[in-house]
Order: structure tokens, then C-alpha cells, then sequence
């Protein structure tokens, strides 16, 4: 079985398990949640950074490097906007006097 094929399966197993898991979820807890993501997503930046850093003159893994690190840039960016205005629901409004 070759790299390609094992990498498929095992992105398919997680994807079926993340669905699984997720449609489980409370909406009260979504946001605490989203924000454990948004740490894994600071991982996987680093990780594909470190790709892109070795790959050298390796053109394939300097592009799957490139397109992890600008989708887990999107899902922190997206997080940290959604756990503002979160934030800004439950902040006190200022008074007129």
C-alpha cells in the first residue's frame, strides 16, 4: 500500500470521526471547543512551516506545506474573529446618564 493511499484512509477515518464527534456537541460548548481548535491549528502551522522550511527543492511538499499553512491561518484567524464578538456579547454596554 503505498504513502498515498495509507494518507486517503487516514484522512477519511478522521474526517468520519470528526463529523461523528462534532454533530455530538452541545452548542453552549462550540466555542470553548473552537478555540482547543484553534491551539491544534497553531501546531499544524508550525508543522507545515518546518515542511516548508526542509522541503528545499522539493516543489510538491513546499505546495502541500503552502496550502496547510494558509488553511490552518484561516481557521485561526476565523476562531479568534468568532471568539471576539462571542466576547463582545457578554460584555457590559455603557450607560447614558
Amino acid at each position: 500500500m503505498s504513502f498515498f493511499s495509507e494518507a486517503l484512509w487516514v484522512l477519511l477515518l478522521g474526517s468520519l470521526l470528526g463529523l461523528e464527534l462534532i454533530g455530538k456537541v452541545p452548542p453552549t460548548l462550540h466555542t470553548p471547543l473552537m478555540s482547543g481548535a484553534n491551539a491544534i491549528s497553531g501546531i499544524t502551522m508550525l508543522a507545515a512551516l518546518t515542511l516548508i522550511i526542509k522541503s528545499g527543492d522539493n516543489l510538491p511538499l513546499l505546495i502541500i506545506g503552502s496550502i496547510s499553512l494558509g488553511f490552518a491561518l484561516f481557521n485561526v484567524i476565523g476562531g479568534f474573529l468568532v471568539t471576539d464578538r462571542m466576547l463582545a456579547m457578554f460584555s457590559r454596554k455603557k450607560t447614558r446618564k
